[in-house]
């Protein structure tokens, strides 16, 4: 009995000390993590950091966006029969109308040229015209709408326009058609950036520009429809045997401008410098690859603005007024102005003979 009691008070003096043991760890280990939270100082002392409280989160504003008006098919290209001008602009662009549930492609395949020989040409001759937009009968190449009523755009921008989507890719430096021009070389050919130097200043300065500021300190200069005033073609008269006809077949054609890069130099009261004025060779188009495109941009027609008259059908009918002022005739280059210097009556003369020569050239087929 006095065994079982003896073993009774050590078992209960043993339990006691264990469960102290456990209560001191645990204080220990409290000890340690607040000391981990805390920093250090200069003296090694363990400084507690109080937590920041929490910030509240801002409301979230909801933008919400005005749906957009959904653009109905049009069933026809006519301002007549539209119900919205946006979607009639939308789906001319797109060259497509509604018929029944679906949309058709009204776009216009210019009609191909006729396969011709060498050995069927019976005589040729290459020149070179200059079309001058001042003149009346010349307007529609130089006339640009609002797009409602009719889409007609001036020639210029027609060309422009193609060579900067990408559905015009022959496009020359001259009538020659050896160099090809990147679309920078055309950009940097039709448009001019001038930076005034006091913005260059403040941008090596470090100084933040606002976007009003760099207004003030930019000027762009653009060769625009209103600032095209000639345009050159160059085309081959030929005698075809197999009909006996005189034809023309369009080679290319050019837009004449003034230089961006000249028309920005300005004296310091504004005045132009230099050759400002002067007109050059914005760039060449090899004709027949820019046809889809024209053969699909209707022209002004102040008589019938609801024409269905095409650019294209326009230049190989010819009907425009030019001066011719280069020929392949054996005189060097060919210019007029070259052979007969500083004459404009000569000139003139000399274009309206080389015109003759070309009617001629029909007549002479049939005299023995």
């Amino acid at each position: 009995m006095r065994r079982i009691l003896l073993f009774f008070l050590v078992f209960t003096f043993f339990f006691a000390d264990a469960q102290k043991g456990k209560g001191k760890n645990k204080a220990a280990t409290k000890k340690t993590a607040v000391a981990k939270k805390g920093k250090k100082g200069k003296a090694g002392k363990t400084k507690t950091v109080q937590e920041e409280p929490e910030q509240p989160a801002q409301p979230v504003v909801e933008v919400k966006k005005e749906p957009e008006i959904p653009l109905n098919p049009v069933n026809s290209l006519s301002i007549l029969n539209s119900d919205s001008p946006a979607a009639l602009r939308h789906y001319r662009n797109l060259n497509t109308v509604k018929k029944g549930d679906s949309l058709i492609s009204v776009k216009n395949n210019p009609v191909k040229y006729g396969y011709v020989e060498d050995k069927d040409i019976v005589r040729s001759m290459v020149v070179w015209e200059i079309i001058d937009l001042n003149e009346k009968i010349n307007r529609p190449f130089y006339y640009n709408s609002d797009g409602l009523v009719a889409s007609t755009k001036s020639l210029y921008q027609l060309l422009l326009d193609g060579v900067n989507d990408g559905s015009i890719k022959e496009v020359y430096k001259d009538e020659m058609f050896k160099d090809r021009m990147t679309k920078q070389e055309i950009e940097n050919a039709t448009k001019f950036v001038r930076v005034d130097d006091a913005y260059i200043e403040r941008v090596n300065a470090g100084e933040k520009i606002s976007e009003e500021e760099k207004q003030q300190y930019i000027d762009v200069y653009e060769t625009k429809s209103e600032n095209v005033k000639m345009l050159k073609i160059k085309g081959m008269w030929y005698i075809d045997r197999r009909d006996a006809q005189l034809k023309y077949r369009l080679l290319g054609i050019a837009a004449m401008g003034k230089d961006p890069a000249s028309y920005a130099l300005r004296g310091p009261n504004g005045e132009p410098l230099g050759n400002a004025d002067e007109l050059i060779d914005l760039f060449w188009v090899f004709y027949p690859s820019a046809r889809e495109v024209l053969a699909n941009a209707i022209v002004f027609n102040n008589k019938n603005l609801s024409s269905d008259l095409t650019f294209d059908d326009l230049l190989n009918a010819r009907r425009f007024s030019s001066i011719i002022y280069r020929s392949e005739n054996g005189y060097g280059t060919g210019n007029i102005k070259d052979y007969i210097p500083n004459d404009a009556n000569a000139q003139l003369e000399e274009s309206e003979r080389i015109k003759n020569q070309i009617l001629e050239m029909e007549n002479d087929m049939w005299n023995y």
